[in-house]
């Protein structure tokens, strides 16, 4: 043994051995740039404290901010996977694995029961890590399952939407969702319900033609992106400049598409309101 080792080993017995910093101990906001603990941020409902950008979060995040405690998650439906056995570069199965794999979940739109300023509420989470949350027979069923649940707990059915549109995987069978989940929306006014959207970031595609514009009451998230085509594929058709951030909540709210923009964290207390207001309003 040399003396350099020697000293290296008297120096190890009291000099304490280096840490490595966590990858995951910093978040940079992806609307101002400014770097924020994460600690700090789930502490702030994955909201930037510097310029109040809402992250995208998961069912799981969503349905512990929006219900007062304990909640039951409502079975996922089962349906056909792979009914067009569709490939492009990866296969169709292949691709619902990896899915799977990395959002712990079967498909893109979740449901819970639980409640939500003391009135009992179903609500309808879609995960835009699950494959865009795109739209597709298990997001069909469950949502129209999320209904049929809401009508038996006499209780009003909420979804958080969150999307790219239909799931190219599918074809016509995902577009033939849209017609199924206004028929659902149908079921619940009959039994005399209330059905409440919150459009979070990015609601797009054929989610917006559908169930995300059709509620009783029309909130979203700060700053989401809410539109059917994109901005370049709109302006390439029409010829004319639009203009900028109309496909944010605050334009469509100006504009009369939405009935207010509300932060997360003001989210439980002002649907418990609508809740109370929609259920009472029935009932006289």
């Amino acid at each position: 043994m040399s003396w350099l080792s020697n000293v290296r080993n008297a120096l190890s017995s009291f000099v304490p051995a280096s840490r490595e910093t966590p990858d995951n101990l910093w978040h940079k906001c992806k609307g101002c740039g400014q770097m924020t603990f994460h600690k700090e941020l789930e502490e702030n409902l994955h909201v930037c404290p510097h310029c109040d950008h809402h992250d995208r979060i998961g069912a799981a995040l969503r349905f512990d901010y929006v219900f007062d405690g304990a909640y039951t998650m409502l079975p996922t439906p089962r349906v056909a996977e792979d009914p067009l056995k569709f490939r492009d570069q990866k296969p169709y199965p292949a691709r619902l694995k990896a899915a799977r794999a990395a959002t712990e979940e079967q498909d893109a739109l979740l449901n819970a029961v639980g409640t939500i300023g003391a009135h009992k509420a179903v609500v309808g989470v879609q995960d835009f890590a699950f494959m865009g949350g795109s739209m597709g027979l298990a997001v069909g069923e469950a949502f129209v399952r999320g209904v049929e649940a809401a009508i038996a707990e006499h209780a009003p059915y909420i979804i958080f939407t969150a999307a790219g549109g239909a799931r190219m995987q599918e074809g016509i069978l995902s577009l033939m969702q849209m017609p199924r989940a206004t028929v659902a929306i149908q079921m619940l006014h009959d039994a005399g319900l209330p059905y409440i959207v919150v459009l979070t970031d990015p609601t797009t595609g054929g989610v917006t033609a559908s169930y995300a514009m059709l509620g009783d009451v029309q909130i979203a998230e700060p700053g989401a992106l809410i539109g059917f085509a994109g901005q370049r594929v709109i302006e390439s058709t029409i010829r004319e400049k639009l203009p900028e951030g109309f496909q944010r909540a605050e334009y469509l709210l100006a504009h009369g598409m939405l009935d207010m923009v509300t932060h997360r964290r003001d989210l439980p207390a002002t649907l418990a309101q609508v809740i109370d207001f929609l259920t009472v309003a029935k009932a006289a």
